[in-house]
Protein backbone atom coordinates (compact mmCIF):
# COMPACT_ATOMS: atom_id res chain seq x y z
CA UNK A 1 0.00 0.00 0.00
CA UNK A 2 1.34 3.40 -0.99
CA UNK A 3 1.17 6.45 1.23
CA UNK A 4 0.60 9.68 -0.71
CA UNK A 5 1.37 12.10 2.11
CA UNK A 6 3.81 14.71 0.81
CA UNK A 7 3.76 13.25 -2.71
CA UNK A 8 3.18 15.48 -5.73
CA UNK A 9 0.14 14.42 -7.74
CA UNK A 10 -0.55 15.84 -11.22
CA UNK A 11 -4.17 15.66 -12.39
CA UNK A 12 -5.50 16.85 -15.75
CA UNK A 13 -9.16 17.75 -16.16
CA UNK A 14 -9.25 18.76 -12.49
CA UNK A 15 -11.92 21.44 -12.83
CA UNK A 16 -14.86 19.08 -12.32
CA UNK A 17 -16.03 15.48 -12.11
CA UNK A 18 -13.58 12.69 -11.41
CA UNK A 19 -10.59 15.03 -11.66
CA UNK A 20 -11.93 17.35 -8.99
CA UNK A 21 -12.94 14.46 -6.73
CA UNK A 22 -9.48 12.90 -7.08
CA UNK A 23 -7.84 16.19 -6.15
CA UNK A 24 -9.93 16.55 -3.00
CA UNK A 25 -9.40 12.94 -1.93
CA UNK A 26 -5.63 13.20 -2.43
CA UNK A 27 -5.70 16.49 -0.48
CA UNK A 28 -7.35 14.70 2.44
CA UNK A 29 -4.51 12.21 2.32
CA UNK A 30 -1.87 14.92 2.62
CA UNK A 31 -0.66 15.04 -0.98
CA UNK A 32 0.54 18.07 -2.92
CA UNK A 33 -1.54 18.87 -6.02
CA UNK A 34 -0.64 20.20 -9.47
CA UNK A 35 -4.06 20.69 -11.06
CA UNK A 36 -4.78 21.55 -14.67
CA UNK A 37 -7.74 22.11 -16.96
CA UNK A 38 -8.37 23.77 -20.29
CA UNK A 39 -10.53 26.51 -18.78
CA UNK A 40 -10.22 28.34 -15.49
CA UNK A 41 -13.89 27.80 -14.59
CA UNK A 42 -13.99 25.19 -11.85
CA UNK A 43 -10.23 24.79 -11.65
CA UNK A 44 -9.75 27.65 -9.20
CA UNK A 45 -12.54 26.26 -7.03
CA UNK A 46 -10.85 22.84 -6.94
CA UNK A 47 -7.56 24.43 -5.91
CA UNK A 48 -9.18 26.48 -3.16
CA UNK A 49 -11.02 23.47 -1.76
CA UNK A 50 -7.76 21.52 -1.66
CA UNK A 51 -6.04 24.39 0.13
CA UNK A 52 -8.90 24.56 2.64
CA UNK A 53 -8.19 20.92 3.41
CA UNK A 54 -4.61 21.93 4.21
CA UNK A 55 -2.97 20.74 1.01
CA UNK A 56 -0.42 22.57 -1.10
CA UNK A 57 -2.13 23.05 -4.46
CA UNK A 58 -1.41 25.00 -7.63
CA UNK A 59 -3.57 25.41 -10.72
CA UNK A 60 -2.40 25.53 -14.33
CA UNK A 61 -4.51 26.38 -17.36
CA UNK A 62 -3.42 23.77 -19.92
CA UNK A 63 -5.06 22.36 -23.03
CA UNK A 64 -3.97 18.71 -23.22
CA UNK A 65 -4.59 18.79 -26.98
CA UNK A 66 -1.61 21.17 -27.27
CA UNK A 67 1.55 19.05 -27.35
CA UNK A 68 3.93 21.94 -26.68
CA UNK A 69 1.82 23.14 -23.77
CA UNK A 70 1.94 19.68 -22.14
CA UNK A 71 5.72 19.43 -22.34
CA UNK A 72 6.07 22.95 -20.95
CA UNK A 73 3.61 22.05 -18.19
CA UNK A 74 5.68 19.01 -17.16
CA UNK A 75 8.82 21.11 -16.81
CA UNK A 76 7.01 23.87 -14.90
CA UNK A 77 5.40 21.44 -12.44
CA UNK A 78 8.73 19.70 -11.81
CA UNK A 79 10.35 23.08 -11.13
CA UNK A 80 7.49 24.28 -8.90
CA UNK A 81 7.30 21.13 -6.74
CA UNK A 82 10.81 19.69 -7.09
CA UNK A 83 9.53 16.25 -8.08
CA UNK A 84 6.55 14.55 -9.71
CA UNK A 85 5.37 11.32 -8.09
CA UNK A 86 2.05 10.59 -9.80
CA UNK A 87 0.43 11.65 -13.06
CA UNK A 88 -3.25 10.98 -13.75
CA UNK A 89 -4.23 11.70 -17.35
CA UNK A 90 -7.92 12.27 -16.68
CA UNK A 91 -9.05 15.00 -19.10
CA UNK A 92 -11.61 13.78 -21.62
CA UNK A 93 -14.48 14.82 -23.89
CA UNK A 94 -17.30 13.05 -25.74
CA UNK A 95 -18.87 13.06 -29.20
CA UNK A 96 -22.12 11.18 -29.93
CA UNK A 97 -23.48 10.54 -33.40
CA UNK A 98 -23.33 8.44 -36.55
CA UNK A 99 -19.76 8.26 -37.83
CA UNK A 100 -20.79 9.17 -41.38
CA UNK A 101 -22.48 12.36 -40.21
CA UNK A 102 -20.09 13.59 -37.53
CA UNK A 103 -18.01 16.60 -38.65
CA UNK A 104 -14.30 15.96 -39.13
CA UNK A 105 -13.53 18.78 -36.72
CA UNK A 106 -15.39 16.97 -33.92
CA UNK A 107 -13.54 13.72 -34.63
CA UNK A 108 -10.17 15.45 -34.51
CA UNK A 109 -11.11 17.44 -31.39
CA UNK A 110 -11.99 14.29 -29.47
CA UNK A 111 -8.93 12.31 -30.51
CA UNK A 112 -6.62 15.24 -29.75
CA UNK A 113 -7.97 15.42 -26.19
CA UNK A 114 -8.77 11.81 -25.32
CA UNK A 115 -5.90 10.03 -27.04
CA UNK A 116 -3.09 12.41 -27.95
CA UNK A 117 -3.50 14.25 -24.65
CA UNK A 118 -2.79 10.97 -22.87
CA UNK A 119 0.13 10.07 -25.13
CA UNK A 120 1.83 13.46 -24.91
CA UNK A 121 1.14 13.74 -21.18
CA UNK A 122 2.66 10.33 -20.54
CA UNK A 123 5.74 11.07 -22.65
CA UNK A 124 6.26 14.52 -21.15
CA UNK A 125 6.06 13.41 -17.52
CA UNK A 126 7.76 9.99 -17.72
CA UNK A 127 11.30 11.29 -17.13
CA UNK A 128 10.12 13.18 -14.05
CA UNK A 129 8.18 10.16 -12.73
CA UNK A 130 11.15 7.86 -13.27
CA UNK A 131 13.50 10.28 -11.49
CA UNK A 132 11.67 9.67 -8.19
CA UNK A 133 12.38 5.94 -8.33
CA UNK A 134 8.76 5.15 -7.46
CA UNK A 135 6.62 7.03 -10.00
CA UNK A 136 3.08 6.17 -10.96
CA UNK A 137 1.26 6.87 -14.23
CA UNK A 138 -2.49 6.39 -14.56
CA UNK A 139 -4.47 6.87 -17.76
CA UNK A 140 -8.25 7.12 -17.73
CA UNK A 141 -9.90 4.96 -20.37
CA UNK A 142 -13.55 3.93 -19.89
CA UNK A 143 -15.86 0.95 -19.90
CA UNK A 144 -16.06 1.92 -23.58
CA UNK A 145 -12.44 0.90 -23.83
CA UNK A 146 -13.70 -2.62 -23.04
CA UNK A 147 -16.83 -2.77 -25.21
CA UNK A 148 -18.22 -0.66 -28.06
CA UNK A 149 -21.63 0.94 -28.42
CA UNK A 150 -23.48 2.40 -31.45
CA UNK A 151 -23.13 6.09 -32.31
CA UNK A 152 -20.07 6.37 -30.08
CA UNK A 153 -17.50 5.02 -32.51
CA UNK A 154 -14.96 7.82 -32.21
CA UNK A 155 -15.30 7.93 -28.40
CA UNK A 156 -14.92 4.13 -28.32
CA UNK A 157 -11.89 4.40 -30.62
CA UNK A 158 -10.19 6.90 -28.32
CA UNK A 159 -10.79 4.83 -25.19
CA UNK A 160 -9.70 1.56 -26.81
CA UNK A 161 -6.61 3.45 -27.98
CA UNK A 162 -5.88 4.67 -24.45
CA UNK A 163 -6.20 1.12 -23.18
CA UNK A 164 -3.89 -0.28 -25.88
CA UNK A 165 -1.33 2.47 -25.37
CA UNK A 166 -1.38 2.08 -21.59
CA UNK A 167 -1.12 -1.71 -21.55
CA UNK A 168 1.77 -1.62 -24.02
CA UNK A 169 3.51 1.03 -21.94
CA UNK A 170 3.10 -1.14 -18.81
CA UNK A 171 4.98 -3.94 -20.57
CA UNK A 172 7.63 -1.65 -22.02
CA UNK A 173 8.52 -0.05 -18.71
CA UNK A 174 8.70 -3.41 -16.93
CA UNK A 175 10.99 -4.80 -19.64
CA UNK A 176 13.23 -1.73 -19.41
CA UNK A 177 13.08 -1.79 -15.58
CA UNK A 178 11.92 1.81 -15.46
CA UNK A 179 10.71 2.53 -11.88
CA UNK A 180 7.24 3.72 -12.92
CA UNK A 181 4.11 1.63 -12.40
CA UNK A 182 1.29 2.10 -14.90
CA UNK A 183 -2.46 1.74 -14.41
CA UNK A 184 -5.37 1.88 -16.84
CA UNK A 185 -8.61 3.16 -15.31
CA UNK A 186 -12.01 2.08 -16.63
CA UNK A 187 -14.85 4.07 -15.04
CA UNK A 188 -18.44 2.98 -15.55
CA UNK A 189 -21.25 5.51 -15.40
CA UNK A 190 -20.00 8.36 -13.20
CA UNK A 191 -22.14 11.38 -12.32
CA UNK A 192 -20.12 14.04 -14.12
CA UNK A 193 -20.85 16.76 -16.70
CA UNK A 194 -19.18 14.97 -19.64
CA UNK A 195 -22.55 14.41 -21.34
CA UNK A 196 -23.53 18.05 -20.79
CA UNK A 197 -20.40 19.16 -22.61
CA UNK A 198 -20.56 16.46 -25.30
CA UNK A 199 -20.87 17.34 -28.97
CA UNK A 200 -23.67 15.56 -30.84
CA UNK A 201 -23.98 14.83 -34.53
CA UNK A 202 -26.71 16.03 -36.92
CA UNK A 203 -30.12 14.62 -36.09
CA UNK A 204 -29.14 13.68 -32.54
CA UNK A 205 -30.74 15.17 -29.44
CA UNK A 206 -28.36 16.58 -26.83
CA UNK A 207 -31.17 16.43 -24.27
CA UNK A 208 -31.74 12.74 -24.94
CA UNK A 209 -28.03 11.98 -24.65
CA UNK A 210 -27.92 13.77 -21.30
CA UNK A 211 -31.02 11.95 -20.03
CA UNK A 212 -29.65 8.54 -21.01
CA UNK A 213 -26.30 9.33 -19.43
CA UNK A 214 -27.99 10.49 -16.20
CA UNK A 215 -29.85 7.17 -15.99
CA UNK A 216 -26.63 5.22 -16.54
CA UNK A 217 -24.51 7.26 -14.11
CA UNK A 218 -24.70 5.10 -11.00
CA UNK A 219 -21.46 6.09 -9.23
CA UNK A 220 -20.59 9.42 -7.62
CA UNK A 221 -17.28 11.11 -8.45
CA UNK A 222 -16.31 10.84 -4.77
CA UNK A 223 -16.80 7.06 -4.75
CA UNK A 224 -14.93 6.83 -8.06
CA UNK A 225 -12.00 8.79 -6.62
CA UNK A 226 -11.72 6.52 -3.58
CA UNK A 227 -11.83 3.43 -5.81
CA UNK A 228 -9.15 4.81 -8.12
CA UNK A 229 -6.81 5.84 -5.33
CA UNK A 230 -7.31 2.47 -3.64
CA UNK A 231 -6.33 0.75 -6.88
CA UNK A 232 -3.31 2.99 -7.34
CA UNK A 233 -2.16 2.38 -3.77
CA UNK A 234 -2.14 -1.34 -4.59
CA UNK A 235 -0.36 -0.82 -7.95
CA UNK A 236 -3.22 -2.40 -9.88
CA UNK A 237 -2.64 -2.51 -13.62
CA UNK A 238 -6.38 -2.29 -14.37
CA UNK A 239 -8.80 -0.37 -12.18
CA UNK A 240 -12.53 -0.90 -12.74
CA UNK A 241 -14.75 1.79 -11.24
CA UNK A 242 -18.36 1.00 -10.32
CA UNK A 243 -20.27 -2.28 -10.26
CA UNK A 244 -21.43 -1.60 -13.83
CA UNK A 245 -17.81 -1.59 -14.96
CA UNK A 246 -17.38 -5.13 -13.61
CA UNK A 247 -20.55 -6.30 -15.36
CA UNK A 248 -19.56 -4.73 -18.68
CA UNK A 249 -15.99 -6.05 -18.45
CA UNK A 250 -17.46 -9.55 -18.23
CA UNK A 251 -19.48 -9.24 -21.46
CA UNK A 252 -16.69 -9.73 -24.03
CA UNK A 253 -15.08 -12.42 -21.86
CA UNK A 254 -18.32 -14.43 -21.68
CA UNK A 255 -19.87 -13.68 -25.07
CA UNK A 256 -16.87 -12.88 -27.23
CA UNK A 257 -17.78 -10.84 -30.33
CA UNK A 258 -21.43 -11.78 -29.84
CA UNK A 259 -21.75 -9.22 -27.03
CA UNK A 260 -22.54 -6.67 -29.75
CA UNK A 261 -25.96 -8.25 -30.34
CA UNK A 262 -26.83 -7.69 -26.70
CA UNK A 263 -25.68 -4.09 -26.89
CA UNK A 264 -27.76 -3.51 -30.04
CA UNK A 265 -30.87 -4.86 -28.30
CA UNK A 266 -30.29 -2.54 -25.37
CA UNK A 267 -29.75 0.42 -27.71
CA UNK A 268 -33.12 -0.21 -29.40
CA UNK A 269 -34.87 -0.44 -26.05
CA UNK A 270 -33.57 2.89 -24.81
CA UNK A 271 -33.93 4.62 -28.16
CA UNK A 272 -30.31 5.30 -29.06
Amino acid sequence: MRDYRGRTIVITGAGSGIGQALALEFARRGAQLALSDRVETGLGDTMRQCQTLGATARSYQVDVADRTAIYDHADVVAADFGAVDVLINNAGVAVHGRIGETPDADLEWLMNVNFWGVVHGSRAFLPHLAATGHGQLANVSSIFGLISTPKDSIYNASKFAVRGFTESLQQELRLDRVPVSVSCIHPGGIKTNIATNARVGPGESADQVQRLFARAAVTSPQTAARTIIGGLARNRARILVGYDAYLIAALPRVLGPHYGRLVETGARLVGI
